[in-house]
Parts: structure tokens; sequence; C-alpha cells
């Protein structure tokens, strides 16, 4: 059977050193630069001429904005939008750019995964982590920035009695700082798991085929399993971009409002 593990295999393509760290470029770094330039170009090429009525590429552009503005409104808008004057209910909307990015960008490198012979860079831990320390930076410098000492509001949640009081604080304080962890490895492992099973299925339907005689007959079962996965792979390449997405929306709500 091919080894399942062989396609998340890292190759260096230009050897680079900067300051004395290895700063190769490789197939991993290469599939998402390509993931930048085709979302920038499809957004810029699809905004051109911006009209009243829209071209298919218009129109999927505003779907996307529309989607993630709407997300943001359910997670980071309810509550806040009105009782405060002069639009700040409206302060989320600021970190619209950083979501979109983090949702887009995701969700392309997801679905370049589902391409043959490309690379699904989700599939690294490094990604994801690095993806997921920048969303936990973010929120300590805005929730610091914002709301100072205040933020530690954010770990003592109101009408808890004092007798268990610290116990919960401590609790909400691992829980805080498992967040890039748990946000990292979730999108990590569905992406890896998914690609791995996949390629056993594939794996078995070659391994029958070439047993040849009843045993070709019986590839029909992987292959009708290995169809349904990939149809449950474009799914699961959509909703993990979509939980890391509304994950950073919830964390920067936190950030904004600690003591909700």
């Amino acid at each position: 059977m091919p080894d399942p593990i062989h396609q998340f295999e890292i190759k260096r393509l230009i050897p680079i050193e900067l300051f004395g760290f290895d700063a190769t470029f490789t197939n991993s770094a290469l599939f998402m630069v390509l993931a930048v330039v085709v979302v920038s170009a499809f957004l810029i090429l699809s905004m051109q001429g911006r009209s009243l009525v829209p071209t298919r590429m218009q129109s999927l552009s505003e779907v996307m904005y529309e989607f993630v503005a709407g997300m943001m409104r359910d997670t980071m808008g309810q509550g806040h939008d009105e009782g405060h004057g002069h639009g700040h209910g409206h302060d989320y909307m600021k970190f619209f750019p950083l979501v979109f990015t983090i949702f887009i960008f995701i969700l392309t490198l997801n679905m370049f995964g589902m391409i043959p012979g490309f690379f699904t860079s989700t599939s690294h831990l490094a990604v994801t982590a690095g993806l997921a320390l920048l969303v936990f930076v973010t929120v300590l410098i805005l929730g610091f920035t914002k709301n100072g000492f205040g933020f530690f509001k954010l770990f003592v949640p109101s009408g808890v009695p004092l007798v268990i009081l610290p116990l919960v604080v401590a609790i909400e304080i691992i829980s805080f700082l498992s967040r890039p962890v748990s946000h990292s490895v979730r999108l990590f492992a569905n992406m890896l798991a998914g690609h791995i099973t996949l390629k056993v299925f594939a794996g078995f339907i070659i391994m029958l085929l070439g047993a040849g005689g009843a045993y070709g007959i019986l590839s029909i079962l992987p292959l009708t399993m290995a169809t349904a996965m990939t149809a449950l792979e474009f799914l699961v390449a959509f909703l993990q971009a979509y939980v890391f997405a509304i994950l950073t929306c919830m964390y920067l709500n936190d950030a904004l409002h600690p003591g909700h």
C-alpha cells in the first residue's frame, strides 16, 4: 500500500539562510504564497468595474464578504450594538480584515489540499500554530490596550461564590492559555486525519485491482468509501475554516468586552 504519510512530506525548494536561521522556501510555503496570490487576484479582478448588477465573480466576492460580516455580527455584535452611542457598537468591524483574511486563507489552503498533486499546508502544525498564535497575541494586545487591567475581568466570572472563586479563576486562566493549542490542533488534526483516510482507501483500491480476479470486484467497496470521504472532506475543509474564524471572533470579543 502507498505510504499515506508521504503526502505530508516537506520538500526544500530554495535553500535560504537569514542571520544564521534556516528560512528555506519549501513546498508548504509555495502553496501559502500561491493561496495569497490566487485570493488577491480573484478579489481584485472581481471588484474591478463593480456595478449594481454584479457579475458572477462580483457576486461570489460579495457573498464571502456578507458571510464573514454576518459571522462577526452574530458573535461580536449581539448585546453591544445597542446602547453604545456614536457608533461604538460596531467597533468589532475594525477587525473584519483580520477575520476575513484568516477565513479565506485557510479555506483556500484546505481546498488546495483537495486537488491531486497539491500540498495541504494546513496539515502541518507549524502553519496552524502560527495562525493561532497570531490570534492569541492580537487578543492579548487588544485586551490590555482597550481595557488595561480590566482585561483580567475575563478570568473572574460574575456571580461565582467567593468560596470557589480561586478554583474558577485558575480554570479560566488554564482555559485561556490553552486556546492557541486547541485552536491550532483542531484544524491540523482534522486535515491530517482526513487526507490519511482518503489515501488509505485509495491504497485499498489499488491493492484489490492489482490482485485481479474476484478481488477486483471488491474494489468497488473502498471506491465507494473514497468517493463519500472526498465529499465529506470538502465539507470539512469549509467547516474547519469557518470554525477557526468564528473562534477568532469569539476570542476578539472577549478582548473587547472582558466583563460580559
